[in-house]
């Protein structure tokens, strides 16, 4: 159970439950045959490439934090880095990868592609930044960390990052086998960023210089609700490349330019977040003060009502944003739990919130990834819409962000992570612990 506070705070033991339920989600929904990753709480769900890359990268903060014993983890990571380095790559339709890239989806027994899913280069960068945080961390001499970094290693270098530029100067969002390159491109601020940085400092296949000038040029500095900021409308979309670079003091030229840095821009990012739920400009139910977040998450389907005598248009998974929507009501107590470091004097607070609308925190899995208090449910036990399921992608920032606030571990182990501060030179960041 969670402490009570009188001011409505939450101690370092209620961030730690918090912590831990959530962090099951990688302990009970791993194949033990081979450590794949469910993409969500759904038995037929298959694994996710990105689910897989949090559960990676988890493992530093429930070793320190006592949950597994560190030779239980290395032995973990060592078998999910081992599958899938052995999984097939090549252009087949019913292969795991391609070039290095991995399928967003593969089946959770064979590893094999599924749902004619793309082969995704953010997912795979997700992948690769958590490898990336076992081969840093896993420093020892023994066999089962040896391992560890070897495989690591061989994964991120064999990635080809210019076959996914598809000759331009930007990265694709991906690739199908049935029809080439997704047209989309990582272009503008986004989680893309994580991206740029892991091309940029390859050893073997590195993204050219004009990459990271390309993915900047088309981003939107504006000014909204009297703040200042490079604007990007999904929460998720300012705190997953941090969950791995400590922003804090460190610039490109166009931070350099702007006066700020990427942790201001998120710090300013959520406090909007925060001022639109405040003014409400939809008039959905619940949202306010302590009750904001918007990003990429589940949502009541896509269905249209009318409430009140307004007519609502609802929608499925999507990535919702603020100031200028998507928005249809869904929260996600998730990506406020991930914005922590960036403003613990609204987060806290919020999250406080959220626990004593008993949306889980402390139950298995922690807190429930999104609501709607809008959409009415007569078969749930709140009256309202909340999501059956958890997901893979939704667990990781919680346990990461949450530790990066309490201690900072992920932030200086990455410090020491030779891609991650290469790609950062060569992007033209300077200054700070760089």
């Amino acid at each position: 159970m969670m402490a009570e506070h009188p001011d409505g705070s939450l101690s370092d033991w209620d961030l730690g439950l918090l912590q831990l339920s959530t962090v099951l989600y990688y302990l009970h929904e791993t194949n033990p045959d081979n450590g794949l990753v469910r993409d969500k709480t759904d038995p037929a769900a298959p694994a996710s490439i990105a689910a897989m890359g949090m559960a990676l990268a988890t493992m530093p903060a429930i070793v320190e934090r006592g949950v597994i014993f560190r030779d239980f983890a290395a032995k973990i990571t060592r078998k999910r880095l081992r599958f899938l380095s052995e999984l097939p790559q090549g252009p087949e339709p019913d292969a795991s990868g391609y070039n290095g890239f991995f399928y967003h989806f593969l089946d959770i027994e064979t590893g094999r592609r599924v749902w004619q899913c793309e082969l995704s280069t953010i997912d795979t960068a997700f992948l690769l930044a958590g490898a990336l945080t076992a081969a840093t961390y896993f420093d020892r001499d023994t066999p089962d960390e040896a391992e560890i970094r070897d495989r690591a290693g061989a994964l991120y270098r064999r990635v080809d990052w210019n076959w996914a530029r598809d000759g331009g100067a930007t990265l694709t969002h991906g690739w199908r086998p049935e029809s080439g390159f997704i047209p989309h491109r990582y272009e503008g601020y986004d989680e893309g960023l994580l991206l740029y940085i892991l091309g940029l400092g390859s050893p073997t296949h590195p993204l050219p210089a004009e990459s990271y000038p390309a993915y900047c040029a088309s981003y939107c500095w504006r000014r909204i609700y009297d703040r200042e900021l490079l604007h990007s409308g999904p929460l998720f979309t300012h705190q997953f490349s941090h969950m791995w670079i400590d922003f804090r003091g460190i610039r490109d030229a166009f931070m350099r330019e702007h006066g700020s840095d990427y942790f201001e821009n998120s710090r300013q990012a959520t406090f909007m977040q925060q001022e639109y739920a405040i003014r409400n400009p939809l008039g959905f139910a619940g949202y306010g003060e302590h009750c904001w977040g918007l990003t990429a998450s589940d949502g009541p389907g896509h269905v249209k009502r009318t409430i009140d005598g307004i007519e609502r248009e609802f929608f499925g998974y999507i990535a919702r944003g603020v100031p200028f929507g998507p928005d249809d009501g869904t929260v996600s107590p998730w990506v406020v739990a991930a914005s922590l470091p960036f403003a613990p004097e609204i987060v806290i607070p919020t999250l406080r919130h959220f626990a004593q609308m008993d949306l889980g925190f402390t139950r298995r899995y922690g807190l429930k990834p999104s609501f709607n208090q809008t959409f009415t449910d007569p078969g749930s036990q709140t009256g309202w819409w909340v999501t059956p399921y958890h997901f893979g992608v939704d667990q990781g920032p919680v346990v990461l962000m949450v530790e990066n606030y309490r201690t900072g571990q992920l932030w200086n182990l990455m410090r020491r992570c030779p891609p991650i501060v290469s790609g950062l030179r060569r992007a033209g960041f300077q200054g700070g612990w760089l």
